[in-house]
């Protein structure tokens, strides 16, 4: 028998030998940031910084801990008022918080399909998607990403409640998901549509209320999940929907139910957040501007996946030769980072990059040329 150790080691090894080892690496804060999901630059406004620990000095909450899951002692007037804050901006009956947007989709996609029901979603869902799927009792099958006909071919095929999962931005391709046909699509055959706005949250929509609400569908889509670890510069998630929805996680839902609360600090943070979005909306409009120059200064070039939002991803097939590119440009003062298969399918391995408010022109001119210098034939 083989001891603990060389059980981990064998796995560890084959990794090593795809090139597909993980890591950690430090966030490098000498290199341009064209890595991080920090969309806004939230995450380093020192006047936002200031406006949260103004809130939180003036707050009457005496814990700095949670002290215990929401159906313990972690419950508090305090969270369920920003809850009430949350419904109205995301444009939905009510809303429940959660510690990340991954225990969201754990918690929506293991309790609302049961055995006997089909859970289609998009191909390129989610990790947090598909290990949600994975503890539900419920049937679940992939369609080929944004294909309706693909689809509609399997709904048709479905049995039981039928619920359709996406994501309104896509994390890795950072193209959008037709919101308005599936929405109409589900509403015809019957099906129940789940949309994961981590990626539009902030960026999209009056306030930063995400790509459902800029395109007018809120009242059409019954579950959204919006994360605040992205655009928002802070951590944790929201479930929104109907006040029967809420009700029904709250009791069904395992991981809302057996995890600790969100801090107190942590909710206060994201209420000021959403006061602080309507006063600088010039915000989004400073990405929006970033991302269309970027776009039509690479056109042209094939190995960028078209892309609209500010994941931009550039496509170097295999692990070690992404790599390399990878340390080229961080030799050359940008954090860029590989993706590397199996996160992403063999052949597709890629940098990913991420356009910022805080990147300047000159900045993005600096990481074209070196793209491009890459994309030319040797």
């Amino acid at each position: 028998m083989k001891s603990f150790q060389d059980l981990l080691r064998k796995d560890l090894q084959v990794r090593e030998a795809s090139g597909a080892l993980r890591t950690l690496k430090s966030f490098n804060s000498g290199l341009l940031d064209f890595s991080s999901n920090d969309y806004l630059g939230l995450a380093r406004s020192q006047e936002l910084s200031l406006q949260i620990e103004d809130a939180w000095a003036s707050s009457l909450n005496k814990y700095n801990g949670s002290t215990g899951s929401r159906l313990l002692t972690g419950n508090s007037a305090l969270t369920e008022g920003v809850e009430h804050e949350l419904a109205a901006v995301f444009k939905s009956e009510a809303a429940l918080l959660f510690n990340s947007g991954y225990t969201a989709n754990l918690s929506v996609l293991s309790s609302l399909p049961k055995r006997g029901d089909t859970i289609l979603y998009d191909e390129l869902s989610h990790a947090s998607i598909k290990d949600g799927m994975r503890l539900s009792v419920a049937t679940r099958q992939p369609f080929r990403h944004n294909d309706l006909t693909d689809l509609e071919r399997k709904i048709n095929k479905a049995h039981g409640n039928i619920f359709v999962v996406v994501e309104s931005i896509y994390s890795m391709d950072g193209d959008a998901a037709p919101l308005v046909d599936l929405s109409l699509l589900c509403e015809q055959h019957g099906a129940h549509l789940i949309v994961d706005e981590a990626h539009s949250t902030g960026i999209y929509g009056e306030n930063g209320n995400g790509l459902s609400c800029e395109l007018n569908l809120d009242k059409k889509i019954p579950v959204r999940i919006y994360t605040f670890g992205k655009a928002i510069g802070l951590h944790g998630a929201c479930v929104v929907g109907s006040k029967e929805l809420i009700t029904y996680l709250i009791n069904f839902a395992r991981p809302f139910i057996y995890t600790t609360a969100m801090d107190p600090k942590s909710v206060l943070a994201i209420s000021t957040v959403f006061k602080f979005l309507p006063t600088h909306s010039i915000l989004q409009k400073a990405l929006r501007e970033k991302i269309d120059y970027f776009t039509a200064a690479m056109h042209g070039v094939p190995q960028l996946v078209k892309s609209n939002s500010a994941i931009q991803s550039f496509i170097v097939p295999g692990n070690e030769k992404v790599k390399q590119i990878a340390n080229k440009l961080q030799v050359a003062g940008l954090d860029v980072r590989p993706i590397l298969s199996p996160t992403v399918p063999e052949g597709k391995e890629r940098l990913r990059i991420i356009l910022h408010t805080f990147n300047t022109l000159s900045e993005i001119d600096k990481l074209i040329f070196e793209l491009r210098a890459v994309s030319s034939p040797a």
